[in-house]
């Protein structure tokens, strides 16, 4: 079974609705997006905390779309063209500024979609999340273990619910282990490829409308940030946990190829 696995991460993307911080137009969006002193943070969290994971992935049989707008300034549409230039997994994705976000969204992936994949595994990636370095081989597998439910309605949800809350705040860091519920990283939606829908198509929070859904527990498998400039400053419901054998130190680096003290330098940087 063909299992193509198509990702979307927006970066400061230049579009009304399909976030929770809203603005009435593009200008006002765009002076938020584009403020110097946001920008230069987001990207030091897609740097240092979003690319690490994807870059030494165990399976590098994945394609992530990077979706911004045309106008993003310099140097940071430099940087995103040369990066994705250089990872042959990495698409930039220019999207001029739409009022529908889904329909962003799928602009973006569309030309991306493998039409002879018998599956296409769908999945959304914030620029300051983290997945871990297994993400992609894992959900391969475990998708073949389930295929017969994705067969009866040809739609299926995957999530790997335990993992990482980290908040940045005041200069300092805080790491909660979390174990919750589509929490929108480290989920991914499987869909016939002529589908012409992606991940962004569904409120990742109220997935079960649409489709059947799995969701494994173990290993510990992303980081979701939450600082300053995080569209949704909430944890969302769950349940922590704690580390029995692994100390904090060792498990980051560990499953997401860059160690505390990257979480520590940027959260130093928080107001």
């Amino acid at each position: 079974m063909k299992i193509q696995m198509l990702g979307l991460c927006r970066f400061s993307y230049v579009g009304l609705r399909g976030f929770q911080v809203e603005h009435d137009d593009y200008a006002a969006r765009r002076a938020y997006l584009y403020d110097p002193d946001r920008l230069e943070r987001r990207w030091l969290w897609f740097e240092r905390v979003a690319i690490p994971g994807w870059l030494a992935q165990t399976d590098p049989d994945f394609t992530l779309v990077v979706m911004t707008g045309p106008d993003l300034p310099e140097p940071y549409l430099s940087r995103l063209t040369a990066l994705c230039d250089r990872v042959a997994q990495l698409r930039l994705s220019l999207v001029p500024p739409m009022e529908k976000h889904r329909e962003a969204c799928l602009k973006a992936v569309a030309p991306h979609v493998d039409a002879s994949a018998d599956v296409v595994g769908h999945f959304r990636h914030d620029d300051d999340d983290a997945v871990a370095l297994d993400y992609i081989e894992r959900s391969r597998a475990d998708f073949l273990r389930v295929r017969d439910l994705w067969l009866t309605e040809e739609r299926l949800s995957l999530d790997y619910g335990r993992g990482l809350m980290v908040t940045a705040a005041g200069g300092k860091l805080s790491i909660k282990p979390w174990l919750c519920h589509n929490m929108g990283v480290a989920l991914t939606i499987f869909l016939r490829p002529d589908a012409g829908l992606t991940a962004l198509s569904f409120n990742h929070v109220a997935l079960a409308k649409w489709m059947p859904g799995v969701s494994v527990n173990a290993p510990v498998m992303f980081i979701r940030s939450i600082h300053q400039d995080s569209d949704s400053g909430a944890m969302g419901p769950g349940t922590p946990w704690q580390p029995e054998d692994e100390p904090l130190a060792r498990l980051i680096p560990r499953r997401f190829g860059f160690g505390r003290r990257v979480l520590e330098d940027l959260a130093a940087l928080t107001g």
